[in-house]
């Protein structure tokens, strides 16, 4: 499976190829630390005024490691899928190995990561459910009540009754 980066993403990633392996090295330091801790400006400051650039480009870039990085780590991309992926940046050969080998030696820790931060869903045990249909008929009218269960894992379970307009089986 590859990924379909945007045009934005391939944007802030177009910065990589213009500074050294290291500068890329540390980039993908700084996306792992801003997935564990948040983010911090004073690091993209730092880093801009090293490269004479905006904060906001380096920003960008490592956003956009950090995209590549949760996206390939939450697919579990092959490294086969990954190079690929990455190849169609046009980037370096060794731009390419190095942005693989972040991801090798990071993905176990973004997926651990990625999985802290979602969120605890209600979630059903057994879709136990009941349907209880009355049909009554009026003069004119048509009137009928339609009651479904669905028992959920929220403690004391949750009980709704769903209930429609006649109009809406006319």
């Amino acid at each position: 499976m590859l990924l379909d980066l945007s045009e934005e993403h391939k944007e802030h990633l177009a910065f990589l190829p213009r500074v050294n392996s290291s500068v890329v090295a540390e980039f993908g330091r700084i996306a792992v630390e801003f997935l564990r801790r948040g983010a911090n400006p004073k690091i993209y400051e730092g880093a801009a005024r090293k490269l004479n650039v905006s904060s906001d480009t380096v920003q960008h870039g490592v956003e956009g490691l950090i995209y590549l990085l949760t996206e390939s780590s939450k697919l579990m991309i092959s490294e086969l899928d990954f190079q690929d992926s990455v190849f169609v940046l046009g980037f370096s050969e060794e731009l390419n190995k190095l942005l693989l080998q972040l991801y090798l030696d990071n993905r176990k820790e973004i997926r651990t990561i990625l999985s802290e931060l979602a969120p605890d869903l209600p979630s059903y045990h057994s879709l136990e459910w009941r349907l209880d249909v009355q049909v009554r008929g009026l003069v004119l009218h048509l009137f009928r009540l339609v009651l479904l269960t669905l028992p959920s894992s929220h403690q004391p379970p949750a009980r709704s009754l769903l209930e429609t307009e006649h109009h809406a089986f006319n």
